[in-house]
């Protein structure tokens, strides 16, 4: 199995997988806003009308003419004579002419001839009389916002592309879009393998492990916009993984196989990936800690992945090679990793030219203004499950690195 004995750096065996992936029309649905949530959109969405579509106070106050209000102070307030209040959800009836104003509440809109919103906090008003003195002077457009201040009409809002956050079905309401295409979820087959691998559910004898793979995958793969598809758990047998594996393969856009990455004889995850179409593996051990068996594979333009059977290599690997292919086959656009800054508590060493990967919990760092966070490394094999469950992210240890000292600053990828 000679390549395994040549590792590829992980950024460079993620490029080679990507591009060996053909790029092709995402399919797409058409799915209510309110169920978008983490979905991509399909299309690029464009504003029907301005947003706002009238001019509106961002304050509670008095609409004015700006130019009456030049000069006011508390020593020399200015007088506006009031000629109404604007009704909330309704076009003011009248027009602010020179020396008038009138009270309007925050969302209010302008009515004509007015420019300017004062505070109220800077007015009051004249006990029995229609005055109201202002102490503080306004600029043309102050405290309030102009039409199609946040969106003019036939903007391009959300490109396609985009992942759809709360933000995003805010501004789809804003415009009374109720409904819009996404990305149709990246169908993901996930195969565990082994003898001594049993469900959940079953109460396991000695020498028996129940099966994680399937559902910290499943559950990264749910997460990253994908649908998980399990079929099992195949025992050591060629036969029957080849099998699974070209059922898997197709009914989904990508398969993963759990165990069966190493160089074992009894390993046979590569054999089957050489055998499932062309060009088949394409990697096949990756210079990093943890994850160096994995292989990398397409096979009939489908993404074909091995990883390790140890449940935290597998769900670290899971972020770094299955992620990318999910959002490049939802058409997402790149977006940045969800990283903190934290200063290391203690010393990591790490063996030069491997890419090692170290969860690690984060602790609030109340003594430091520039530094929020102190990362706590979480010491654990590769097998330990709740060493993963126990930390807050993953600390990247650049392969040209020996390791790092205590009191250094890092970044830790949020998982």
């Amino acid at each position: 199995m000679p390549e395994f004995l040549t590792l590829l750096p992980p950024d460079q065996a993620r490029e080679k997988l990507l591009a060996h992936i053909p790029n092709r029309e995402v399919d797409s649905d058409s799915v209510e806003v309110i169920h978008t949530l983490n979905r991509i959109t399909a299309e690029d969405i464009f504003a029907p009308h301005p947003l706002p579509e009238f001019p509106r106070t961002t304050v509670d106050g008095y609409a004015v003419r700006a130019k009456d209000t030049f000069g006011a102070s508390e020593s020399l307030p200015a007088y506006l004579h009031l000629i109404g209040e604007v009704p909330m959800g309704d076009t003011p009836t009248f027009e602010v002419g020179a020396g008038q104003c009138a009270l309007i509440h925050t969302g209010g809109m302008l009515p004509k001839g007015a420019d300017s919103v004062v505070m109220l906090e800077y007015t009051q008003h004249i006990a029995g009389t229609d005055e109201i003195e202002i102490f503080k002077s306004v600029a043309d457009g102050e405290n309030l916002i102009r039409v199609g201040e946040d969106v003019a009409a036939n903007q391009l809002v959300i490109p396609k592309g985009t992942l759809i956050r709360p933000a995003e079905i805010g501004g789809l309401m804003a415009l009374g879009i109720m409904s819009l295409r996404v990305s149709r979820k990246v169908r993901v087959g996930l195969i565990s393998t082994g003898d001594e691998v049993i469900e959940p559910r079953e109460n396991p004898r000695p020498g028996q492990v129940r099966d994680i793979n399937s559902y910290t995958l499943g559950a990264l793969i749910e997460k990253s916009g994908g649908e998980a598809v399990r079929y099992g758990i195949i025992k050591d047998h060629f036969e029957g993984l080849k099998n699974a594996a070209a059922r898997a393969l197709s009914e989904c856009d990508v398969v993963i196989i759990t165990a069966g990455s190493s160089a074992s004889t009894r390993d046979m995850t590569a054999e089957v990936i050489r055998q499932l179409g062309e060009p088949g593996v394409l990697v096949h051990g990756i210079n990093t800690r943890p994850g160096k068996p994995t292989i990398l594979g397409v096979c009939n333009d489908k993404a074909v992945i091995g990883l390790p059977g140890n449940p935290v290599s597998a769900l670290v690997n899971g972020y770094l090679f299955v992620v990318p292919v999910i959002e490049k086959l939802l058409g997402a656009l790149p977006k940045p990793r969800a990283t903190v800054h934290a200063k290391l508590t203690v010393n990591l060493s790490s063996q030069a030219g491997r890419e090692d990967w170290q969860p690690v919990k984060l602790i609030a760092n109340h003594q430091s203004a520039l530094v929020h966070y102190e990362a706590h490394p979480v010491f654990g094999k590769s097998n330990l499950i709740f060493t993963l469950a126990a930390a807050d992210g993953l600390l990247r240890i650049h392969p040209d690195a020996t390791g790092l000292s205590a009191g250094e600053i890092v970044e830790v990828l949020l998982i």
